[in-house]
C-alpha cells in the first residue's frame, strides 16, 4: 500500500470539487477518497487520472467529455467504499476505465454515450477473500448512432466470500450500428463462496452489433496440471493462474508505474486467498 501511495504523491493532486481540463495534461491527477468530485474534460482535451478509496465512505464522481476529449481513469478500492462514477462522452471522445476492488467494495458505473463516434471501454476486476463482499453495477447507454463500448468484468473469490457483477448495455431507438461488447468472467476458489452475475442487452436498434456472455467456474485444472509438470508446486501454479488472470485487466490501466504496484498489491491478497 505504501507503494501506491508513494507513486499517487508524485501525481498533481485533484483536491477540489471539480476538477477541469482544457488541454493535454502530461501528467496524471490523482484524487485520495474524495467524497464528491467533478472531471471536467474540454473539446479535444486529455488527461490521466486515478482515485484512491482507502477508507470506508460514500464517493460520487461525475465526468463530463467534451468533443474528441480523452480520459483514462483508474479507480482502485483497498477500503469499503461505496462509489457512484457516471460518465456522459460527446462526440468522437474516448475514455478508458479500470477498476480493481482489493477488498469489500459497492462500485456503481453509468456511462452514457451521447454523441456519434463516442467510445468506453471499462475493464475490472475483484478479488474478495474471507467474508467480503465486492459489487460492480454498470449501466452503459448507447444513446445516439455509430458509438462503441467494450466492457470486462472478472471476479476471484474465496473462502466465504461473495461477487456480484450486474451489467445493462441500453440502446436507444435510432441508436444504429451500435458495436457493444459485454463479458463477465470468474473463478471460484472454494465450495463456499460464491460469485452471481446478471450481464443484460436491452435493444431498441435493429442495424447492430452486441454481445454479452458470463462464466462463473473452478480454476483450470488442465493448466495446473501443465504448470506442475515443468516443476511448480500446485501453490505456485494456483497463484500463477490467478495472477494471469487478474493481469489482463490491471495491465491495461494505462498509467504507469502504478499498474505494477497494482499487481504486486493484487499478488499480496491473492497468496492470501
Amino acid at each position: 500500500m505504501e507503494a501506491i501511495l508513494d507513486i499517487i504523491r508524485r501525481f498533481r493532486p485533484a483536491d477540489g470539487e471539480v476538477l477541469r481540463i482544457d488541454g493535454a495534461a502530461a501528467e496524471p491527477f490523482a484524487a485520495v477518497d474524495p467524497r464528491k468530485l467533478r472531471i471536467e474534460a474540454v473539446a479535444g482535451a486529455s488527461a490521466r487520472i486515478v482515485v484512491l478509496h482507502t477508507a470506508a465512505d460514500m464517493s460520487v464522481v461525475e465526468v463530463e467529455l467534451g468533443e474528441e476529449a480523452q480520459l483514462e481513469l483508474t479507480e482502485l478500492f483497498t477500503a469499503e467504499a461505496f462509489a457512484e462514477v457516471s460518465v456522459k462522452q460527446a462526440a468522437r471522445s474516448r475514455c478508458r476505465l479500470t477498476t480493481v476492488q482489493l477488498s469489500s467494495a459497492n462500485a456503481s458505473y453509468r456511462i452514457d454515450l451521447d454523441g456519434a463516434d463516442a467510445e468506453n471501454e471499462l475493464g475490472g476486476v475483484f478479488l474478495a477473500a474471507g467474508n467480503e463482499h465486492c459489487v460492480v453495477k454498470l449501466r452503459t447507454g448507447h444513446n445516439v448512432a455509430d458509438c462503441r463500448s467494450n466492457s470486462y468484468i472478472k471476479g476471484v473469490a474465496g473462502g466465504q466470500a461473495v461477487g456480484e457483477f450486474c451489467g445493462l448495455v441500453y440502446v436507444a431507438p435510432d441508436a444504429q450500428r451500435t458495436d457493444a461488447r459485454q463479458q463477465s468472467r470468474n473463478i471460484l476458489l472454494s465450495e463456499t463462496a460464491r460469485i452471481t452475475t446478471q450481464p443484460q442487452l436491452e435493444i431498441y436498434a435493429d442495424d447492430v452489433k452486441c454481445s454479452h456472455g458470463a462464466t462463473v467456474g473452478q480454476m483450470d485444472a488442465d493448466a495446473i496440471l501443465y504448470m506442475r509438470q515443468r516443476g511448480l508446486s500446485e501453490a505456485q501454479a494456483r497463484r500463477l493462474q490467478i495472477e494471469g488472470f487478474v493481469g489482463d485487466v490491471v495491465g491495461r490501466c494505462g498509467i504507469e508505474p502504478l499498474c505494477g504496484a497494482i499487481m504486486e498489491l493484487a499478488s499480496v491478497k491473492i497468496e492470501e486467498m
